[in-house]
């Protein structure tokens, strides 16, 4: 069971490694916290969830068809990116 701390220092080490401008999917990261190749879709939950915590605080934007999104708005197929400043 991947611990809860895990999600959100995956989220951000794989949204740095993506690069300026460049987005990850959810997915991504559950892929890269479970070894087995099933036990990733448990976690997607949880990933949505720390995303929106880093959201909340201006660490990362959700993107939803190429446009950052309100956490109210997030919903269905969302990719994650480091908050650009502006």
């Amino acid at each position: 069971m991947t611990a809860d701390a895990a999600i959100p220092e995956a989220i951000l080490a794989l949204t740095t490694a993506a690069g300026p401008g460049k987005s990850i999917c959810p997915t991504e990261v559950a892929r890269s916290l479970e070894a087995e190749e099933a036990a990733w879709r448990p976690l997607m939950g949880r990933v949505r969830r720390a995303a929106l915590a880093l959201q909340a605080e201006g660490r990362i934007d959700i993107l939803r068809k190429g446009k950052p999104v309100a956490a109210e708005a997030v919903r269905g197929v969302i990719r994650l990116r480091l908050r650009q400043d502006s």
